[in-house]
């Protein structure tokens, strides 16, 4: 269509050049017209691209091949194209999400800048089979891309290694205006086009691709896509010498406080420890940046109380830290012991006002929010005046040492709805107990990345604006955040379903999924297991129907062999003479979520082995 549009241009200036000839002049310029044509017959076709850049030789930094532009400043929006048909990403609206020029974002644990170019310039690289330069070894390849071809484009590419080694890969990035949100890693609230700004949702998406595991990455070669845009490219490199002890996955954008210069202490519950510490903030699904002023950690005593004085973080050797919208915050290795099993206090300020935020809405555990003030030093709990039940923002606690991590990825049981609060009974803690009780399996890390009433393939938030409801996006759409981008993750559980199947998925659907997850883990190099789906009959949803197609997602799991092993959660905790049902020692009385005697079970019943 470009191409087109162009060649129609070309005709209207020959027409109009050819009027200001005269008719004696127009025959010398169809000589002229002629050769050009014969000219152009024998040379190499030109470039369909908004800047033409010259091929380099061999693999150059991706800023040297930037040949499209997507950024205009609201005041001169016709200064960009990134579509072709003129419209473009709003400067304004990517600084008040903190994506300034060159700014370093870390996103699912990589870190990507964003092109230091003004409004106006060429910002990106329609991908065209150019050669990248990469360097790095790590377990990924992470691109900041978005399509303009209104439906998901890319194709494959390649991979080459310091030993001379290739590896082929698939890149593909969904449109940057109908796209979806649930996979996004920003979106902006306007459009800008030469008529006027639009509004709508401009979306940018951060991919990851799997690497050859321990192997140096010299150059990516990009696939030949003309409407896919790469912005920026990276390796994300793997964490040794850490591993995950405590996780929260982000459940939606909800309403908070509003909190201005508060300090929000929460309470976490470590599996492992070690003698380093680092924390993880993340402001997934937000629109605009937010800051943290000062944080520390302390060991909890009781309450908001700390057993000793709060030790203070750092940030890239600040003391705080700007979190741009759908980016992270590591905190910088602290030397600071970290007992297994046991509370911490994480303490942060917010000296600007915050309204909402990243939550993870079901904590099981109260936490705390202080009076005005920084009172992230204070040992005493006195500030600390109101309960707070959920985690916002603060998503993980990293410990220095150790074997890695194994990942829960679950609904509403994992999470440990119907478990007693503040006591620590889900299951993912009680297999933390086992592991840190025998020397028989590696004692991992266990991150609970559980988040209530989450599906396999339907999103119950969606994925953008605040929004009351907290199920999250599906499993399919947090896999490559809350999995593949967790601290040293060794081995992955997958423990959903029932959600889907109480609202309307078939078996088929969830078994999809199942296969797609369990495809995408082993492709990153996970050991990938597979729990069962617990009765529920007694629940509302939870009909005769549901249970057929439960038993078929279960029959499949047992049967198929696509995972690399099976925990039976199912027949763990069902009552033998009612197969529907849950033994009622282990039901905690709505039928549908075990209670803590039920959860102790799940746990109990893992081979730790297949971990």
């Amino acid at each position: 269509m470009r191409g087109r549009l162009r060649g129609w241009a070309g005709f209207r200036w020959f027409a109009g050049f050819r009027g200001r000839l005269g008719f004696q002049g127009y025959g010398a310029l169809v000589a002229v017209v002629v050769l050009a044509a014969l000219c152009a017959a024998l040379a190499p076709a030109p470039t369909t691209r908004a800047t033409a850049v010259p091929r380099a030789v061999g693999p150059v930094p991706l800023e040297r091949l930037f040949d499209n532009t997507a950024v205009s400043d609201d005041a001169r929006p016709d200064a960009a194209d990134f579509d072709g048909s003129g419209a473009s990403l709003s400067a304004q609206d990517l600084a008040a999400a903190g994506w300034t020029p060159g700014r370093t974002l870390t996103v699912r644990g990589a870190h990507l800048t964003w092109p230091r170019r003004q409004p106006g310039e060429p910002d990106n690289v329609r991908a065209d089979g150019q050669d990248i330069g990469v360097a790095g070894r790590g377990d990924a390849l992470v691109f900041l891309v978005a399509g303009t071809g209104s439906d998901t484009v890319g194709g494959p590419g390649t991979v080459s290694y310091a030993d001379g080694s290739r590896s082929a890969y698939l890149l593909t990035a969904p449109d940057w205006r109908t796209g979806p949100l649930g996979t996004k890693a920003v979106a902006l609230p306007h459009v800008n086009t030469p008529d006027g700004q639009l509004a709508g949702k401009a979306r940018l998406y951060v991919v990851t691709v799997p690497l050859a595991q321990g192997r140096e990455v010299v150059s990516v070669r990009l696939p030949r896509a003309d409407d896919l845009h790469v912005f920026a490219v990276s390796v994300r490199a793997t964490t040794p010498g850490w591993s995950g002890s405590w996780a929260a996955a982000t459940s939606g954008l909800l309403a908070v406080g509003p909190w201005a210069d508060r300090t929000v202490r929460l309470v976490v519950h470590t599996s492992v420890g070690g003698p380093r510490v680092r924390l993880r903030f993340d402001n997934t699904f937000a629109a605009t940046l937010v800051r943290i002023g000062r944080a520390t950690v302390a060991v909890r005593s009781s309450g908001a109380q700390a057993r000793g004085t709060p030790v203070r973080l750092s940030f890239r050797g600040a003391a705080g830290a700007d979190i741009p919208a759908g980016a992270q915050a590591f905190s910088d290795p602290l030397s600071f012991a970290v007992p297994a099993d046991a509370d911490l206090l994480v303490s942060f300020h917010l000296p600007q006002a915050v309204s909402a935020a990243p939550v993870h809405r079901l904590a099981v555990q109260r936490s705390y929010v202080s009076e005005a003030g920084d009172h992230t030093a204070d040992r005493g709990s006195t500030a600390y005046t109101t309960v707070l039940t959920s985690w916002p923002l603060l998503t993980g606690v990293d410990v220095g040492g150790g074997p890695g991590s194994v990942v829960l990825l679950g609904d509403s049981i994992t999470d440990g709805d119907q478990s007693t609060m503040d006591t620590n009974r889900r299951w993912p803690n009680v297999l933390a107990t086992r592991l840190l009780a025998q020397a028989v399996v590696p004692r991992y890390g266990v991150l609970n990345q559980g988040i209530s009433a989450n599906r396999v393939v339907s999103d119950r938030y969606p994925g953008d604006g605040i929004s009351t409801d907290s199920g999250g996006v599906s499993a399919l759409n947090r896999f490559d955040r809350d999995v593949l981008a967790q601290t040293s993750v060794r081995t992955a559980v997958v423990f959903q379903g029932v959600n889907d199947v109480r609202w309307g998925a078939t078996a088929d659907q969830v078994i999809a999924g199942l296969r797609e997850l369990a495809g995408r883990g082993r492709a990153h190099g996970l050991r990938m297991l597979a729990a069962t789906i617990l009765p529920c009959r007694g629940e509302a949803r939870c009909t005769a129907a549901v249970d057929v197609e439960r038993v078929a997602v279960n029959s499949w799991i047992r049967e198929a062999g696509v995972f690399d092993g099976v925990l039976d959660f199912d027949e763990a905790v069902r009552d033998p003479a009612q197969p529907a049902r849950m033994l009622p020692a282990y039901d905690s009385g709505d039928h549908l979520h075990p209670g803590d005697a039920g959860l102790a079970a799940l746990a109990e019943s893992v081979d730790l082995s297949l971990l």
